[in-house]
C-alpha cells in the first residue's frame, strides 16, 4: 500500500464516521436539512456494514466488503419489514433500531473474547 494512502485511511475512516453520525443525528433531532437524505442513507448502509465487516474477520477483504454490504442491506429491510407488519413505521425509530443492531453486531466480537479473557472447555 502506498504511504499516502496508508496515512489517509484514518483521514477516512473518520470522515465516514462523522458522516454516518451526522445523518443519524439529523433523523433523530428532526432536523430539516438538506443533508439529511443523504447522510442518513450513508449511515443506513456502513453502520451495519461496519458492524458486519468486524465480525467477519476470517474471511478475505473482498469477500467480507460483499459480505458486509449485502448483510447491511438485509438487516435494513428487516427493520423496515418488521416495523411495517407491526404498523409502527418511524423514521426516527428505524434509525434507532438499525443504530442498536449495528452497535449490538460491533460489541460482538468483543464479547465474545471477554477482553482477553480466556475460557477453557472441558473435553466430554
Amino acid at each position: 500500500m502506498h504511504p499516502i494512502a496508508r496515512e489517509s485511511l484514518p483521514l477516512l475512516a473518520g470522515a465516514a464516521v462523522g458522516t454516518g453520525v451526522a445523518g443519524a443525528a439529523l433523523v433523530l433531532a428532526d432536523i430539516s436539512s438538506p443533508l439529511r437524505a443523504p447522510f442518513t442513507f450513508f449511515f443506513l448502509i456502513v453502520a451495519p456494514g461496519a458492524a458486519l465487516a468486524s465480525t467477519l474477520r476470517s474471511l478475505d477483504p473482498l469477500t467480507r466488503v460483499v459480505v458486509a454490504v449485502i448483510g447491511s442491506i438485509v438487516l435494513d429491510l428487516l427493520v423496515g419489514q418488521v416495523m411495517l407488519m407491526l404498523h409502527l413505521w418511524s423514521i426516527r425509530g428505524g434509525v434507532a433500531v438499525v443504530a442498536a443492531l449495528s452497535a449490538t453486531l460491533f460489541l460482538l466480537p468483543l464479547a465474545r473474547h471477554g477482553y482477553g479473557v480466556t475460557v477453557r472447555r472441558r473435553d466430554p
